[in-house]
């Protein structure tokens, strides 16, 4: 038997942000929801480039065993350009966004995940949690140094371990195939829903309404009612028999992918947006495009100039200046020489057989006595400002638990490690 999705998706600012950093899209074959982070000038650009990227996926012609390997790959498209546009533009340093999204082919369902927004499965009345947390919070959990009560409530609960954008090298996301089932209800949402409603009243909504866009109306209706302190986006798709007759409904999207909110540098007309509708056949009129710079745009002027500064090095290295390599030597980051974290002086490149590194110092702490989250990070290198940031960074692996200790070593304080940070809404007085 075969099967379609019936869909929808909805976006608010909530009742504390000044802008909306949250995007999501919900098409025939695909599911996405990304949370950004990094400010107004940068957490809804980083969002609208995951989904910008995700959009072009929305189409039948995909095989199943495909469907990992394309998500992947858009994705990784998607976190090197937002690494760019951070190193390229000061005003946007910092910027990331979290990302969950579902690829469908068939009866068989692709999903990636990264970060902390959630996809949830109602099938036969139960809901269940598909995704697990890329945070701090949900690590110490794991690690039962606090309870899932105590994660609802904790200070540092928006502390995120992984997030497109953060680092150079290699994406690490949270990959599985699923299968379509006939009356099967999947809904994707930001924190901003999660952490305000409770999984037992999400529960009872999904279970309740009738059709995808009262679910999302009622959710987001309920994230607003207990006060909305973060943007809140929720996607829904009901998995159906494909002769049904649906009502035609084009591909939504929401939230900064879809608008201007104020303070944003993204027009209206968005990659997502006109992938989307390019997807369905309809021609962009001119008079859809507002004149502002678009974050595609933007990743241009840096894939630009980054080439011109290859060149520029190699210009330099064939004549047999040092310049390059006297530059690299102000450079310094954390890597792992002999199984143990070591600071080294330079630059991670080769040229040829000449390394432009050169290692400065151990640091006392063996690798294999490291959290898997911090060994992945040490793996892709860690850039530091200085050699001092060395030991800031060290200090706060161990008082955050993210080091082995001895049995008869005191308990450490918690306190967030150095990775990317939610903006947290100032309290009311």
């Amino acid at each position: 038997m075969s099967i379609q999705l019936r869909y929808a998706a909805r976006s608010h600012v909530g009742l504390v942000r000044k802008n909306n950093q949250d995007s999501g899209y919900a098409g025939p074959h695909l599911l996405v929801l990304a949370d950004g982070m990094g400010g107004p000038a940068g957490g809804d650009i980083a969002s609208s480039v995951a989904v910008a990227h995700l959009a072009p996926l929305d189409q039948d012609s995909h095989a199943a065993d495909d469907l990992l390997n394309l998500l992947r790959a858009a994705i990784q498209e998607a976190h090197q350009e937002l690494v760019e546009l951070s190193e390229s533009y000061e005003e946007l340093a910092g910027l990331g966004t979290t990302c969950v999204a579902i690829l469908r082919s068939g009866n068989k369902m692709g999903m990636v995940h990264i970060g902390d927004s959630r996809a949830y499965l109602l099938r036969d009345a139960d809901l269940t949690q598909v995704t697990t947390d890329h945070s701090f919070v949900q690590y110490l959990v794991e690690t039962g140094e606090i309870t899932p009560e105590e994660a609802a409530h904790h200070p540092k609960r928006s502390v995120l371990l992984r997030v497109l954008g953060d680092s150079k090298g290699e994406v690490t996301l949270d990959e599985s195939m699923r299968a379509a089932v006939m009356g099967d209800r999947w809904m994707l949402c930001s924190d901003g829903l999660s952490g305000v409603v409770s999984a037992e009243t999400i529960g009872d909504v999904l279970r309740s309404e009738p059709n995808p866009e009262a679910c999302c109306e009622q959710l987001v209706a309920l994230a607003l009612k207990s006060g909305a302190p973060d943007n809140v986006t929720v996607v829904v798709a009901d998995v159906v028999d494909s002769d049904d007759e649906l009502t035609p409904t084009a591909a939504q999207v929401v939230g900064a992918a879809s608008t201007t909110p104020a303070g944003a540098s993204i027009g209206q007309s968005t990659p997502a947006e006109r992938a989307a509708m390019l997807r369905r056949g309809k021609p962009l009129e001119e008079t859809e495009r507002a004149p502002v710079r678009d974050p595609r745009k933007l990743s241009l002027k840096a894939k630009i100039f980054t080439i011109l500064t290859v060149l520029v090095l190699l210009a330099a290295l064939g004549f047999g200046t040092y310049q390059a390599y006297q530059w690299s030597q102000t450079q310094y980051f954390l890597g792992v020489k002999d199984g143990e974290v070591t600071l080294f002086q330079g630059i991670n490149q080769s040229i040829g057989t000449w390394d432009l590194y050169h290692p400065v110092k151990k640091q006392g702490l063996r690798y294999a006595n490291l959290a898997p989250v911090i060994q992945d990070r040490l793996d892709a290198t860690i850039a530091l400002q200085s050699p001092k940031e060395a030991n800031k960074i060290l200090d706060s692996w161990r008082k955050t638990g993210l080091t082995k200790r001895s049995k008869n070593a005191a308990k450490p304080t918690v306190s967030p490690p150095e990775t990317a940070t939610k903006p947290q809404p100032a309290e009311d007085e």
